[in-house]
């Protein structure tokens, strides 16, 4: 029970840091899952992976809860935050709607090892050149100032994060830089997105799980989850703070230099164990 709790709290960690961060937490999972498998079953872990998520998730309600529901008597004021609102779910609508259709697909067809690897390394680089090129206006530097048309283009770059490697952040951050975004507001924009787009998604993923299981968990499952959870909320809620004092002063650079690293040890990772495990 103790070394299933230990591993469940690296799990934490991991999810924590990399939900937020451009880096891919599908690639990180994958290699952890594979080198610390945790003992239960294959269905349990498919619901454990969905659940931490929204533990994650729930550390950016929390931090933006005042942004999410400022209201006060001025109705000129409570209208910046409906249209906050509105941009949220315009931005949403894309990945939305393919990502229902095609979630099997692409569960069946592209989780595995070399596409999370090639999506590593591809938007490693292209996260530099954009960096390099000094790519996008960097206008639009408040939330409120984000357009209808801005919010769409940033939710159509978001299914590119249907990709599993892509991550859903580097591919928003993408698409806001392309945009006009400053790294900062793009950086909140992402986050906000993440709450009906994961949140939904792992919603979903949850009811269906009860339907065809049930919520039956063994004593060490229900270790496994309580722990991965707070420890992934408490991560959470740290990193992105983190995160977003580092981009007022810093560029996305390294973490394209992460991804190309990650992306050539999972590739290397599987490659060996496909030729000598």
């Amino acid at each position: 029970m103790l070394i299933e709790g230990i591993k469940a709290f690296i799990f934490g960690v991991v999810e924590g840091i990399t939900e937020w961060m451009p880096v891919s937490s599908t690639g990180h999972m994958l290699i952890l899952n594979d080198l610390l498998k945790l003992n239960v079953s294959s269905d349990f872990y498919e619901l454990y992976e969905v659940v931490i998520q929204l533990a994650a998730i729930l550390a950016v309600f929390i931090l933006y809860f005042r942004t999410l529901f400022d209201f006060n008597k001025d109705k000129k004021h409570n209208k910046k935050t409906f249209n906050l609102w509105g941009k949220i779910i315009i931005a949403c609508i894309p990945a939305g709607v393919l990502g229902v259709l095609f979630n099997d697909i692409i569960d069946k067809y592209l989780f595995n090892s070399i596409v999370v690897a090639a999506m590593l390394i591809l938007y490693g680089i292209i996260f530099i050149i954009f960096e390099n090129k000094n790519i996008g206006t960097k206008q639009t530097k408040k939330l409120e100032d984000v357009t209808y048309s801005q919010a769409f283009a940033v939710g159509t770059y978001q299914v590119l994060s249907l990709i599993p490697g892509t991550s859903r952040s580097g591919a928003t951050i993408l698409g806001g830089l392309l945009s006009g975004f400053d790294r900062k507001t793009i950086a909140d924009f992402t986050f906000l997105l993440a709450i009906p787009v994961m949140g939904g998604a792992s919603l979903l993923k949850v009811l269906k799980y009860i339907k065809n299981v049930g919520l039956v968990f063994t004593t060490t499952e229900l270790t496994v989850l309580i722990v991965s959870c707070l420890t992934a909320f408490i991560v959470s809620f740290f990193i992105i703070k983190y995160f977003l004092a580092y981009i007022k002063k810093n560029d996305f650079k390294v973490f394209g230099y992460y991804r190309i690293g990650l992306g050539v040890v999972v590739l290397l990772y599987f490659i060996y164990k496909s030729i000598f495990v």
